[in-house]
């Protein structure tokens, strides 16, 4: 009997075919579904991931690196103070409100204003070496590639920031923003395009430690010295995950993505359950004979089963190799999605657990195999 499912697949592969279809269509929709989502949310949370800083420094209760507010230079001295800490430096965060000749309106933009100097810390995992240097020049940004067209500019066009002239110095990959477009200047420029009363101010300090694993003592350290100040203190992980939950959980978009979620596995199991409950009746009169011949209902199950086992891994396949090709032209396209090996594996067992359940429901197409049916 174990053999069995695989020979009818092999034989009447045309009958199966729809549910191995509905299979991958579900397994290609979750995979694109899930690294959107994750490409997406991600980022929210850039700024720290393209980033070695270790600690970042906030005003308490910032939910996301998006609302920073600006705290006092006195935490820098803090954080300088501590001998575990091997470098500190600021960042600025502003919005604007980017024009250029070639865009219809404003459009609005986050200016992150960094240390340009080699040994800089924030976005160092994402400019060039090259790149940071050209930051010196007063009124110069770099922007990511694939929002030029956003912007209306070209690399070494120029345009206004809040009515003061900038120069798109370079361009890079990796930076697009959730929600706005990010204009990475140094600190001195993003003071000068935006109402920076106090340049020691910044929206948030970070440090670097010489031993990250040590994050957690050197945060009890600094925190509860309110002489420097109001500040918060989070390492470089707990900060880009409470950026992406912030805007997973609390702007309503998570809610979103899981209804699709939802709505696609529904499908999924509906399509693939009815075409495999086709099959089943289909061959009504074979399980019928096998029936009459000695093989108990339960055998029968176990064939069913199988085939459903055998249809979910040729429907995963099929669906892995659409989602890579998927993958590849988001990339070359710069849209931001990410598949990590954990949600890999999830969605695998997602695939084969829709190919299962849609198994164990067309067993109710077994209930025609009554060996009375061969009288008829």
């Amino acid at each position: 009997m174990v053999s069995l499912a695989r020979k009818s697949l092999q034989r009447e592969w045309p009958r199966y075919l729809p549910a191995v279809l509905a299979i991958c269509f579900a397994g290609v929709m979750l995979f694109m579904q899930a690294a959107l989502m994750l490409g997406i949310f991600g980022s929210a949370a850039v700024y720290v991931t393209k980033s070695s800083s270790d600690l970042w420094v906030g005003y308490p209760g910032t939910q996301s690196v998006s609302q920073g507010r600006a705290i006092s230079a006195d935490v820098e001295t803090l954080l300088r103070m501590n001998p575990n800490i091997t470098a500190v430096e600021p960042m600025q965060w502003v919005d604007g409100d980017w024009r250029s000749p070639h865009t219809n309106g404003g459009v609005s933009v986050y200016v992150i204003g960094i240390n340009p100097n080699q040994d800089g810390q924030i976005f160092d995992q994402a400019l060039d070496a090259s790149l940071r240097p050209l930051l010196l020049e007063p009124g110069a940004v770099i922007v990511d590639r694939a929002d030029l067209g956003q912007l209306g500019v070209e690399s070494g066009s120029r345009a206004k920031i809040d009515g003061k002239s900038v120069h798109v110095v370079a361009t890079t990959t990796g930076l697009r923003a959730l929600g706005g477009v990010n204009v990475i200047s140094s600190v001195e420029t993003a003071c000068q395009l935006t109402s920076c009363n106090d340049k020691n101010r910044a929206a948030y300090w970070v440090a670097k430690l010489k031993d990250p694993k040590n994050a957690a003592t050197v945060r009890s350290q600094l925190l509860g010295k309110p002489a420097f100040g109001t500040y918060d203190i989070w390492s470089a992980s707990e900060f880009a995950q409470r950026s992406q939950f912030y805007f997973l959980l609390d702007t309503g978009a998570g809610g979103a993505f899981l209804l699709m979620t939802i709505i696609v596995v529904g499908v999924g199991l509906v399509v693939a359950s009815q075409a495999l409950i086709a099959v089943v009746i289909s061959s009504a009169r074979e399980y019928a004979t096998l029936n009459a011949l000695g093989a108990g209902m339960a055998a029968l199950r176990r064939v069913v089963l199988e085939q459903a086992a055998w249809i979910g891994g040729i429907g995963l396949l099929f669906s892995a190799g659409v989602s890579l090709l998927l993958l590849m032209l988001a990339h070359s396209r710069d849209v931001s999605v990410e598949a990590p090996p954990a949600m890999i594996m999830v969605w695998a067992g997602v695939v084969l657990g829709i190919a299962m359940i849609s198994g164990l429901w067309a067993m109710r197409g077994l209930l025609r195999a009554d060996p009375a049916l061969l009288l008829r």
